[in-house]
């Protein structure tokens, strides 16, 4: 229930960061958008955000067409690592097969980039 309701969250935080930082704008624009998700292995717990410079679209599931999925072992380990994503707690988690990145590593560093400024 913890992880559904931050992935919520996180949906309203980047949406706010789009209409009130400028410097979020930006970078969005250059990268002209980000389609990205994040789930458990088992998908019981999964929200993805297709991210433009238009505007902020979230929803329940993972659609096949995501730039980005971050699958985590399970619900604690989700929780552990997005309360602090840092690129080392990623680092960790992937090291210690808690983390799995489906797509380019690229895009986790994109993303990264524009979650500095929420």
């Amino acid at each position: 229930m913890k992880l559904r309701l931050m992935l919520w969250l996180l949906g309203l935080l980047l949406k706010r960061a789009l209409r009130r930082k400028p410097r979020f704008r930006q970078i969005l624009t250059e990268m002209r958008g980000l389609d990205w998700g994040i789930a458990t292995e088992d998908l019981s717990i999964a929200r993805h955000y297709r991210m433009s410079p238009h505007g902020i679209r979230s929803g329940s599931a993972l659609p096949v067409d995501l730039d980005l999925e971050l699958r985590f072992e399970d619900e604690a380990a989700a929780l552990k690592v997005l309360r602090k994503p840092t690129q080392q707690a990623f680092l960790e988690g992937m090291m210690a097969g808690k983390v799995r990145l489906v797509g380019d590593s690229g895009d986790l560093t994109r993303l990264q980039k524009l979650l500095k400024h929420l």
